[in-house]
């Protein structure tokens, strides 16, 4: 029988809570969902809150099928909010925002990642963030990651603009500047510049293209998630890894120091401690008095 618990007024069938989702490290089901409502809640919500939120399910657990989506699931109850997303041709679709606890368990229960755009609902395409999606190419790893990302953020304050660290969950490293509300297009083409920029200063550790044959031993400076359609793994979300690894925010001394890529790899597991030392080290995201503007173009 399917348990059936009650997350703040809200009846939730919460299915298979002993399925090994991670056979690396035996992590069931139950302990995802346990991770999210015990852990994550609090700091999560508040980087989920009023954004359409995608969705990439991986309900048999990273070996297994992984499929995108960004249209309410079936069966998506009553009570959980969704916001009309402008889509390609003047089309509108449906999308999910999460932003209760309820909500949250709901989605977990279906083993998801999550993915938000830099927008939110109210104000489609309107970025009130940038992101720098920095990828490197084997044998690089996050250790060649985290010397751009520091050029990157001395770059980002001569324009006086603050940057944050999070890692990927995965290969990579994040870099977040939080923006006063500014046209998706237009951040798209300064985070452009900057890749060009850094490229051009670094031509032996950064490639700006995506092409695959370009990228061994760099590190690519992704810019292109900064456009109005595209999503970036929300801070906080397990990723779909054969561990389950975590899009961690660290802190620019973790980030200087990093000679190893273990280093900043974060477990599920390793989130109480680390929310506890730091608090939400991405708070700054969230709170609109943090915000600068996107400086003209040049």
């Amino acid at each position: 029988m399917t348990p059936i618990t009650e997350v703040e007024g809200r009846r939730l069938a919460l299915s298979n809570l002993d399925k090994v989702l991670y056979p690396a490290t035996g992590t069931t089901k139950g302990e995802v969902l346990h991770y999210y409502a015990t852990t994550a809640a609090k700091a999560l919500l508040a980087h989920l809150r009023g954004r359409p939120v995608s969705f990439l399910r991986y309900p048999d657990g990273p070996d297994g099928q992984l499929f995108f989506t960004r249209n309410p699931p079936p069966g998506t109850p009553s009570w959980v909010r969704t916001t009309p997303v402008p889509h390609r041709e003047d089309k509108q679709a449906g999308q999910v925002v999460v932003e209760d606890l309820a909500s949250l368990m709901w989605a977990a229960n279906l083993v998801v990642e999550f993915h938000t755009p830099q927008w939110r609902a109210e104000a489609p395409g309107l970025a009130d963030r940038m992101v720098f999606d920095l990828d490197p190419g084997a044998p690089a790893t996050v250790v060649q990651c985290c010397a751009v990302a520091s050029w990157l953020r001395g770059r980002l304050a001569a324009d006086g603009l603050p940057a944050y660290g999070k890692t990927s969950g995965s290969k990579g490293l994040h870099l977040l500047v939080p923006l006063d509300p500014t046209p998706a297009d237009r951040v798209s083409a300064y985070a452009k510049r900057l890749a060009i920029e850094a490229e051009r200063e670094l031509p032996e550790q950064v490639v700006h293209r995506m092409r695959r044959a370009l990228r061994p031993g760099k590190v690519f400076v992704d810019f292109s998630q900064n456009a109005a359609s595209k999503t970036t793994a929300t801070p906080y979300t397990l990723r779909a890894r054969p561990e389950p690894t975590v899009s961690a925010p660290v802190t620019w001394a973790e980030i200087e120091a990093c000679r190893t890529p273990e280093t900043l790899v974060f477990l599920a597991g390793d989130m109480v401690a680390r929310l506890e030392r730091y608090g939400d080290l991405l708070e700054p995201l969230t709170d609109p008095h943090r915000a600068r503007p996107l400086p003209a173009a040049r």
